[in-house]
């Protein structure tokens, strides 16, 4: 039997690497982030507020599990599609350009706060909060409200109208519309009752409904794009490409996309691609089979691996993952991808536990990856139960707690999966002629937020592998 008491003082004594690992993200010279930013209206719902909502639209349960497709194209959708995630626990992002489904949202929805939103622009906030020291962040509309969710801080940098580089928390394009996203969270516990059943939420997550005409067609601002030819950028973090549609030319700005790539890698950039949850098929099959294999590492969560699967032809195994969501099944999965991909890293981030799997002698060494990760993991901890790490101090909000049971669990399963029972203490092995990282993460109980918690973890777990 597996002396977790053992254990967890071993990890704990692992992790007191974070802060110098942190301390060192202060030598990188550049980072770029691209190419979705918007803004987050966030709202905290109720098991009881889904039900009103249901009725106010006489949606009956089964219309209410009646879902065709994965986008906004009523309101009801959106009733529906908040169910789905609340009842399962799950994350997911629906799409919208409908005016109509935007402004019932406004009426009927709300929000308890605005924050920054997008991939590019959360992770452009939390590497210069960490100190990468210039982080130049995509925006493809910057009016005033959009500035203000930028951290007020002079080495995160954006572009006015005339294509001055300022700090980003300074610029105001007056032209620009903002581009305004809704989060929209759930507690674990909570319940819904609808028709005389009652659904109990199993996992703390959020469903997001978003409306957003500009990223929804991948518009580039050109002066960020002449920028990050022009100057020696060392980590590009590459996200967006979920919210296009094949019905909105969606495959071919996938596609258009690449000749930029190939100037990033001939310029020496290591580029990151954070998989999100995208909804189109042929747009997530144009990501995988273009984009996926030409970058230097990819981020995905159990939901984006499941999704993987399917494009790969894995459907069986994305089946299995699906029913069971543990770390064998889900190891099975990164392998697979791993496989088909061919991006030299790829990163796993699952409840309670981090994998990456990576090729032999690659950019960055297996031990660099671990103070990495357990840097993600402290940071994410903190993002979680201090509601924001847009202050420097709550980045080691969570430093010197315990790794989680759940954690520890799932890597004495993967470790017994893979064959080496040292993994459990190490950390570090390898299967199949790859290098394995895999560490138990800090959970927080009562999460205040999840917004961007899985940008935060890729992107700090990149950048802090020194």
């Amino acid at each position: 039997m597996t002396d977790f008491a053992k254990v967890k003082a071993s990890w704990l004594e692992k992790y007191k690497v974070v802060p110098q690992t942190l301390q060192d993200v202060q030598k990188v010279e550049t980072a770029a982030t691209a190419f979705n930013t918007n803004v987050d209206a966030v709202l905290k719902i109720s098991g009881k507020k889904i039900a009103e909502l249901a009725k106010k639209q006489n949606l009956s349960l089964k219309q209410l599990q009646d879902i065709k497709e994965t986008k906004l194209s009523t309101p009801q959708d959106v009733i529906k599609g908040i169910f789905k995630c609340f009842t399962k626990g799950i994350a997911e992002e629906w799409l919208t350009e409908d005016k109509l489904v935007y402004d019932w949202m406004v009426k009927n929805l709300g929000y308890d706060r605005l924050q920054m939103g997008g991939q590019g622009g959360i992770v452009a906030n939390i590497l210069a909060v960490a100190g990468v020291k210039k982080v130049y962040a995509h925006a493809n509309s910057l009016p005033e409200l959009q500035a203000q969710q930028f951290l007020r801080l002079d080495n995160l940098l954006s572009f006015d109208e005339k294509g001055y580089e300022k700090p980003a928390y300074q610029i105001d394009r007056k032209t620009d519309i903002p581009l305004i996203h809704w989060i929209i969270e759930f507690d674990k516990g909570d319940k819904v009752e609808l028709d005389g059943e009652t659904f109990v939420c199993p996992k703390a997550n959020r469903f997001i409904a978003t409306y957003d005409p500009l990223n929804l067609h991948l518009v580039m601002d050109e002066n960020f794009v002449k920028a990050a030819e022009k100057n020696k950028i060392n980590y590009m973090i590459l996200s967006g490409f979920h919210a296009l549609t094949e019905n909105n030319d969606g495959v071919a700005l996938t596609h258009s996309v690449l000749p930029m790539l190939k100037v990033w890698k001939d310029n020496g950039t290591i580029v990151h691609l954070e998989i999100a949850s995208t909804q189109d098929l042929a747009v997530r099959k144009a990501i995988i089979e273009k984009i996926a294999p030409k970058v230097d590492s990819i981020g995905i969560n159990e939901r984006e691996a499941i999704d993987i699967l399917e494009i790969i032809g894995q459907e069986e195994l994305a089946q299995a993952c699906e029913k069971d969501t543990h770390s064998q099944n889900m190891f099975k999965a990164l392998v697979s991808i791993k496989k088909a991909l061919k991006a030299p890293r790829i990163q796993l981030h699952m409840f309670g536990l981090y994998i990456t799997l990576q090729d032999k002698n690659t950019f960055v060494s297996p031990e660099a990856n671990l103070h990495g990760m357990m840097t993600a993991a402290t940071i994410a901890a903190g993002k979680a139960g201090t509601g924001s790490v847009n202050q420097k101090e709550n980045l080691l909000w969570a430093q010197g707690r315990e790794v989680s049971d759940v954690g520890l669990n799932e890597l004495k399963d993967l470790a017994a999966y893979i064959g080496d029972a040292s993994l459990l203490e190490t950390g570090i092995s390898t299967f199949d002629g790859f290098d394995v990282i895999a560490l138990p993460t800090i959970l927080i109980e009562k999460p205040i937020t999840l917004v961007g918690m899985g940008d935060t973890i890729s992107s700090m777990s990149l950048v802090s592998a020194r």
